[in-house]
């Protein structure tokens, strides 16, 4: 109840926002009625995303955005049937009885420029569960505050800072995905149909699980190698995170859409956990402290991007057609942030392989089998070779020690 209360209170304020000047809603507030029970996971089509999309709405006109959806409005409306092939296209424009309804929340910070800067973050997640979420049990609320309230709570708190930063010459489109976790769906549909031309757009952003900035401040930046000036600027504004710095275009977030219309883009991410997919991802499990110093970092590589007068695009390496199919699963939640040798453990899984073998959350896949693991691709092609019912033994680093184990599928 407190946090429909928050909820309500706000949209209040955003009505509000002509009579007087609003206050500054912080990370928090945001994240806690995003990932509040009230919105239900904030399933695409479903009623508590329309909440979603509302608070939003509220949120873009009280900071002074122009609406820069379809018809005046904030809002960018799509429908489609579901996929039932994984790899089949998805039908936008469907009508039939199983058809859903997505929208986009898009406003506009006008500064008269010649270009306009896409910053985008999904609001959608898993509602109760379903396909997509890891967690085992009875149906339940999936509030998704890293998955990705953390990113659209960066996003607004940048838009805070770019609208009262008058030296901005560049205009930035603020855009709230709605179908991310079904498969980039809003911003594939924003990116063939856009409300403004794509040829004004020098550079996307997207923030993506942001919420979750651990002690070593390392943070993950995908898409480095889609434009030569992003190493250059992201290096030269970093005020002392561990930056782990990734060249593909292609991933498995909103950015993609963008990167396939032959725009630069950078993915922001602080890397997975234990509540990923899973109802343990509530607000209050989120570092803050952490998501304002990446929202300042952020800040100042887009003042540092006005000064380039040209942002050149560079295609990239798929890294995701390189990667192997899998026949059986360790059971382990990667950490993607490691830049070490090896494979190292951040979750295991409940009942599967890697607990079964006594594998623990820290350890470092050093050999799996006859491959000697050094990073996560030659991880998973070790693990490709295996089919289920097979035995084999697992080397991994625990602290100083090294420790082998028999592992089976």
């Amino acid at each position: 109840m407190k946090y429909y209360n928050l909820f309500a209170g706000i949209l209040l304020l955003a009505a509000a926002c002509k009579i007087e000047a609003p206050r500054e809603v912080t990370l928090q507030e945001d994240v806690r009625i995003l990932a509040s029970d009230s919105l239900m996971g904030r399933e695409t089509g479903t009623e508590g995303a329309l909440m979603a999309a509302e608070y939003l709405e509220g949120r873009f006109k009280a900071l002074g955005l122009v609406p820069a959806g379809a018809d005046q409005t904030y809002r960018q409306s799509f429908t489609f049937q579901p996929r039932k092939d994984p790899h089949a296209e998805v039908a936008f424009g469907a009508t039939g009885d199983s058809s859903i309804a997505g929208v986009n929340i898009v406003g506009l910070l006008d500064n008269g420029g010649a270009r306009t800067v896409v910053i985008g973050a999904h609001y959608d997640h898993l509602g109760m569960g379903g396909e997509g979420s890891l967690h085992r049990g009875e149906p339940a609320i999936h509030n998704g505050a890293d998955d990705n309230a953390s990113g659209v709570a960066v996003l607004l708190q940048l838009a805070q800072r770019l609208s009262a930063w008058p030296e901005a010459r560049d205009n930035y489109l603020f855009i709230s995905f709605s179908g991310e976790e079904m498969g980039l769906l809003g911003s594939n549909y924003f990116a063939k149909n856009p409300t403004l031309g794509l040829d004004q757009v020098p550079y996307m952003l997207n923030f993506d699980m942001v919420g979750r900035l651990r002690q070593d401040s390392t943070l993950s930046i995908s898409g480095t190698g889609t434009s030569p000036i992003w190493n250059q600027v992201l290096n030269s504004q970093n005020p002392g995170f561990n930056l782990v710095l990734k060249e593909s275009g292609v991933g498995p977030s909103d950015h993609t859409s963008f990167y396939l219309q032959d725009i630069p883009v950078l993915h922001f991410f602080t890397g997975q956990h234990e509540d990923y997919h899973r109802p343990s991802d509530d607000a209050e499990t989120l570092n803050y402290q952490g998501m304002e110093q990446i929202t300042d970092y952020l800040f100042n590589v887009v003042r540092a991007m006005e000064a380039q007068q040209e942002v050149a695009f560079r295609k990239t390496k798929n890294e995701s057609e390189e990667v192997p199919r899998f026949k059986v699963a360790l059971g382990v939640v990667p950490d993607y942030l490691f830049g070490g040798e090896g494979m190292r453990i951040d979750g295991v899984s409940e009942d599967k392989a890697a607990q079964k073998a006594g594998l623990q959350k820290g350890d470092i896949v050093i050999q799996l089998g006859d491959s000697t693991v050094t990073d996560m691709m030659s991880y998973m092609r070790a693990l490709s070779a295996f089919a289920p019912g097979d035995s084999t033994t697992v080397v991994v680093k625990r602290g100083a020690e090294t420790v082998r184990t028999a592992v089976s599928f």
